[in-house]
C-alpha cells in the first residue's frame, strides 16, 4: 500500500485490515522463550493514514472478480481496478485428528503471532523442571520453513537455562528441512541433553492428539507431554477461496512476473498464500513481493508491459539468544517461472565461529527493524 501510494500519488489506495494492530511473527520465537517482550512485536497502521492511504478496519469476507468488488463483514462494498490479496494462512483444522480451535487453547500453535504467542510462553514458564515439552511440525509447505527449528533451538535454550531437567521432543513430519546442517550442528553443540528430533522415518509424524490428556499419537507411539506446541498443516487464508484464487492444493498459483493470479484477472496475490517456490513463505519474500506488485501495477496503469526482475530472500534463524544462521536465495521470474539463480545465495558457513554467528544475529536484528519500519513507519 505504501509503495503504491508513493509510486502513484493520485491513485486511491485502500487497505482493508480487520486487526487494529499487527503482531509480527518474525522474532516471536524470542518472545515465546522469554527473550523479548510481546509489545516489541506490536505495530500500528496509523502512519499509513498520514500518507493518504484509506484504512478500513474491517474483515474482507467476499470478492466478486466479475463486478470487481470486495465485501466486508460490516456489509460495505468496495470497488477496485486492481486488487492485491495477502490472505496469509489458515489452518487445516482436523488434519491432525482431535486438533481444532478448542484444542489450540490447551496445545497452542503460536503460528499466528499475538495471544497464541503469549499462551505458549505462559505454558513454558508454568511447567515444572523435569517436565516434557513436545512440538509437532507439519508436512511442508507451511509458513516460514525454518521457523519450527528456530523455535526448537530457543525452547531448548530456555530449558537448558531455566528448567535443566526438562527436554524438548520434536516430532517432525519432514525428513529434511531448511538449514538442516546448521541447526543440527547447533543442537549437537548447545543442546545435546535438551533437544531430540524424530523425523517421519523415526515415526515422529503426529496423526492425532488428545488435548485434555496432553497426548500426541504418532504412527507407532503415544507421547504424553506437559507442554505441547502443535503446528498444524496449513493452506491459504479463507479469503483466497472466496476470491477464487486458490487451487486444489489450497494455495494460490501466480504469474511470477507480477504475482497476478493464474485463476482470476486483475487480482494479485502476495505472501504466504502463494505458490511461488522456490521462494519460501517468509516475511522477506512477502515484503519484496509487495514492492514488486506495486511497481508492476504502476507500470500497467501507464500501459507499459510487466518486466522480468530478480528477486531474493534471506531467512535468519536464532540458534541461541546471541547467535543466528541464515539462508539466502536469489530468483529469476523470467520465462513465466520462478527459478533459483545458480551460484547465487547459500547458507551461512558451516564452520562459522561465535563471531560469525553473533554478526548474523546483529544482521537479523537490523533486518527486523528495517522491514517493520518500511511497512509501518
Amino acid at each position: 500500500a505504501r509503495f503504491l501510494k508513493r509510486t502513484m500519488p493520485a491513485a486511491s489506495v485502500t487497505l482493508i485490515e480487520p486487526n487494529a494492530e499487527y503482531y509480527a511473527c518474525p522474532f516471536s520465537n524470542l518472545v515465546i522463550t522469554g527473550l523479548r517482550d510481546l509489545s516489541e512485536q506490536r505495530f500500528s497502521y496509523d502512519t499509513l493514514k498520514t500518507e493518504g492511504i484509506n484504512i478500513v478496519p474491517d474483515m474482507a469476507v467476499d470478492v466478486d472478480p466479475v463486478a470487481r468488488t470486495v465485501s466486508v463483514k460490516s456489509g460495505d462494498t468496495f470497488f477496485y481496478d486492481k486488487l492485491i490479496l495477502s490472505p496469509g494462512i489458515d489452518f487445516r483444522w482436523g488434519a491432525i485428528e482431535g486438533y481444532d480451535q478448542a484444542a489450540a487453547e490447551l496445545m497452542p500453535h503460536a503460528w499466528k503471532a499475538g495471544p497464541q504467542t503469549q499462551l505458549l510462553r505462559n505454558e513454558l514458564e508454568a511447567m515444572e523442571d523435569g517436565d516434557l515439552v513436545a512440538m509437532s511440525v507439519p508436512p511442508a509447505p507451511f509458513r516460514c520453513p525454518p521457523g519450527p527449528y528456530e523455535r526448537a533451538s530457543l525452547i531448548a535454550h530456555y530449558l537448558k537455562t531455566q528448567k535443566p531437567r526438562s527436554k524438548l521432543l520434536v516430532l517432525d513430519s519432514n525428513e529434511t528441512f531448511s538449514k538442516q546442517p546448521l541447526f543440527e550442528a547447533a543442537w549437537a553443540e548447545h543442546y545435546p541433553d535438551h533437544l531430540e528430533r524424530l523425523g517421519p522415518n523415526d515415526f515422529g509424524r503426529v496423526t492425532s492428539v488428545n488435548a485434555s490428556s496432553m497426548q500426541l499419537m504418532t504412527d507407532f507411539d503415544t507421547i504424553t507431554a506437559d507442554v505441547a506446541n502443535i503446528i498444524p498443516p496449513q493452506k491459504a487464508g479463507v479469503i483466497a477461496e472466496r476470491a477464487g484464487v486458490a487451487d486444489q492444493t489450497g494455495w494460490c498459483p501466480i504469474n511470477p512476473i507480477d504475482f497476478s493470479s493464474s485463476l482470476q484477472p486483475d487480482i494479485h496475490v502476495i505472501g504466504d498464500a502463494t505458490i511461488a517456490a522456490p521462494m519460501p513463505k517468509s516475511a522477506f519474500s512477502a515484503n519484496l513481493q509487495g514492492k514488486l506488485v506495486a511497481l508492476q501495477i504502476a507500470q500497467a496503469f501507464k500501459d507499459k508491459p510487466a518486466e522480468p526482475t530478480v528477486l531474493a530472500n534471506t531467512c535468519y534463524s536464532y540458534v541461541t539468544p546471541d547467535a543466528a544462521v541464515s539462508i539466502t536465495g536469489v530468483y529469476s521470474n523470467a520465462d513465466g517461472a520462478l527459478s533459483s539463480i545458480e551460484g547465487a545465495g547459500g547458507l551461512s558457513p558451516q564452520d562459522g565461529g561465535p563471531s560469525v554467528r553473533a554478526a548474523e544475529a546483529a544482521e537479523a536484528d537490523a533486518w527486523f527493524d528495517q522491514i517493520t519500519h518500511q511497512a509501518f513507519g
